[in-house]
């Protein structure tokens, strides 16, 4: 069973496996926060929202003298790294409004997403161009995704910054239990306790550590105040990941940002995702290979693949 609703500003999704909804207006991009709903146990995701999407952006400082959309370099928000804006605005609270076309098709639902950038900085042009793709398989605790952006500009390291799986709500863990990155392994709850800055602990940066073999970001929630299953984002090619964050300013904030190459004006590129609910690592690792590899998702009424 694979259902789809479409309602004033919000697709509802529901198959025998997951609930979920996607916001077309307000609060933009990705699955909307607490929506999906695991129907096997009746957990929850924790946080904002899955495959949340902000802006384009460079590994560069701003240029001396100010700019009209300065980057703000607070070390327990954006940390010590060096950047600026490429395009804007944040899609998740700025766009306010993105276009959004369903397909249904046997055993499965797509919704694919769009939105043009409308600011640009350092004498570029607007207009750079965004589009997800999310599937929801019928009978799979997870949906997939992908995230595509093709340029208007010719910009020499430029990345994408999301949300991925998306970021955590907890008081002093009371809503999970531990959080587990491909790169660093399994971290309890109370090491979010207090305060740290992106670049103080569990920051992935491609080129400065080894580059793991899966890239998973995962929390472990809690149900009814007991251990539960875990909620997964796992960026299904490792190398299209520049950088990670996982740091805890209120809640634990996991950014993650594709690309950083260079990009010529019109052309394109992304990463692709799987985002649900898994018992155990063992168990994401076993559906990570089953489509690993994979930078984008298509999908039409014969069907969807991931290239």
């Amino acid at each position: 069973m694979v259902d789809v609703r479409l309602e004033q500003g919000r697709i509802v999704v529901e198959t025998s496996a997951l609930a979920a909804e996607i916001h077309t207006t307000g609060y933009v991009s990705g699955v909307a926060g607490g929506t999906l709903l695991d129907k096997a146990t009746g957990a929850r995701d924790l946080g904002f929202g899955l495959d949340i999407v902000d802006f384009l952006l460079e590994p560069k400082a701003d240029e001396p003298g100010g700019t009209e959309h300065p980057y703000l370099m607070d070390p327990m928000l954006h940390g010590t790294m060096i950047k600026r804006y490429v395009e804007l605005p944040q899609i998740c609270t700025g766009a306010q409004k993105v276009e959004a076309e369903v397909v249904r098709g046997d055993g499965f639902v797509g919704v694919r997403q769009s939105f043009r950038y409308t600011e640009a900085t350092c004498g570029r042009k607007p207009g750079s161009l965004w589009e997800q793709v999310i599937v929801f398989p019928e009978g799979e605790r997870y949906f997939l995704s992908s995230d595509t952006i093709t340029s208007a500009n010719t910009v020499d390291d430029l990345f994408l910054r999301i949300d991925m799986p998306g970021h955590l709500k907890h008081e002093h863990g009371d809503s999970f239990e531990q959080i587990y990155l491909s790169y660093v392994g399994q971290i309890p709850a109370s090491e979010f306790f207090d305060d740290f800055g992106p670049h103080e602990r569990f920051l992935y940066r491609r080129g400065k550590m080894k580059m793991p073999e899966r890239f998973i970001r995962a929390y472990q929630t809690k149900v009814d105040g007991d251990p539960g299953p875990w909620l997964a984002g796992m960026t299904l090619d490792p190398a299209s990941v520049s950088e990670a964050w996982c740091h805890q300013r209120g809640y634990v904030c996991f950014i993650e940002e594709i690309g950083q190459g260079r990009v010529e004006a019109g052309e394109s590129f992304g990463a692709a995702y799987v985002v649900g609910f898994f018992d155990g690592v063992e168990e994401m690792a076993k559906v990570y290979d089953r489509y690993r590899g994979a930078g984008k998702v298509e999908v039409e009424r014969g069907g969807y693949q991931l290239k």
